[in-house]
């Protein structure tokens, strides 16, 4: 059994619904662009309800249409590597049997990670779940929608909704870099890497290898050293 703090859980769906109403616009597209590829309804909506990854999903729906199954398998693993840096982060802060602690892990995505850190560098799982539930039911219900009505890339920017989840993910890196040096270092880093990338490779080869960045969050933060930036000039 999975042992929830329901203060923290509750706390964890109140902070959820932002980054789920950013994922819902995400999901739209999603859903739009497989029906339009001949997915059907069926089909997209699953994929999400299982998979639960926008750059996975995406990576692979791309990659379906002008490659083989097995390297649209291996590009949506490779966009995904990331998760094996945060399981590592994240791994100290399970608890309970091995089938308790996979379980726990499987909450684990961009926005929860974020909102589920605490400034003694563990994370809280109840909050990890908890922002994690809007986030599944709305990409999933975004998905469908999407099937349904099909909304055209161009009403989509049209309405601006195309900006919407990149510049709510913005908003969470800003401040998770208010309260971690180590998150300043890697974006730093990170950004170094992708710049460098661009001169010769294409963008999105560029991200994947920036995120070799977050590799520093392998490195212990010292005791000494502050929780937030901020708090050096208080």
């Amino acid at each position: 059994m999975i042992a929830i703090d329901r203060t923290s859980f509750a706390a964890g769906v109140r902070l959820g619904l932002g980054p789920a109403g950013a994922g819902f616009v995400l999901a739209l597209s999603f859903g739009a662009e497989a029906e339009a590829r001949g997915w059907g309804l069926g089909l997209p909506v699953l994929f999400s309800a299982l998979a639960f990854s926008g750059s996975a999903q995406f990576t692979l729906l791309t990659a379906l249409s002008g490659g083989t199954v097995a390297a649209a398998i291996a590009s949506a693993a490779l966009i995904n590597g990331r998760y094996l840096v945060m399981s590592i982060a994240l791994n100290d802060s399970l608890h309970g049997s091995r089938l308790s602690r996979a379980l726990q892990a499987q909450a684990l995505v961009d926005a929860s990670f974020v909102f589920a850190h605490r400034d003694d560098g563990r994370y809280d799982v109840s909050r990890l779940i908890g922002v994690s539930l809007p986030q599944w039911i709305a990409w999933v219900l975004g998905t469908a929608v999407g099937a349904l009505t099909a909304p055209s890339p161009e009403l989509m920017h049209r309405l601006g909704l195309d900006v919407v989840f990149p510049a709510f993910f913005l908003v969470l890196a800003l401040d998770e870099l208010r309260r971690s040096r180590r998150a300043f270092a890697a974006s730093l880093l990170g950004a170094g890497i992708a710049a460098v990338l661009l001169l010769v490779t294409d963008p999105g080869y560029a991200l994947l290898g920036a995120t070799a960045a977050a590799l520093i969050g392998l490195i212990p933060e010292h005791d000494s050293e502050p929780a937030k930036l901020t708090e050096e000039t208080s």
